[in-house]
């Protein structure tokens, strides 16, 4: 593995695991819940329709507002980084 594909697995787990916070505010999952008329919202509702009216527990929208509230658990940072990582050191090696 050469210096620049390390480079780029460092940066892309950092930059991930960075970037998500700021990621999940801005789509509306904010620390105060989820923000009215974002796209957050509009996944909120579509699960809710699907679902007979609750959002169920464990569901993609219930962890991303979990995370958008409390942050990201050290389980859920390992992935994001690794994921990124991963990510970023495949388009290193194509590149």
């Amino acid at each position: 593995m050469g210096l620049l594909t390390i480079a780029a697995v460092a940066a892309g787990a950092g930059g991930t695991v960075l970037a998500a916070p700021v990621v999940l505010g801005a789509i509306g999952f904010t620390s105060a819940g989820i923000a009215a008329g974002s796209y957050a919202a509009g996944m909120m509702s579509s699960a809710a329709v699907a679902n007979g009216g609750g959002v169920a527990a464990g569901s993609l929208v219930a962890l991303l507002q979990s995370a958008g509230m409390a942050g990201l658990s050290g389980g859920a940072t390992a992935a994001v980084g690794s994921t990124g990582g991963l990510v970023a050191g495949l388009v290193a090696v194509i590149v």
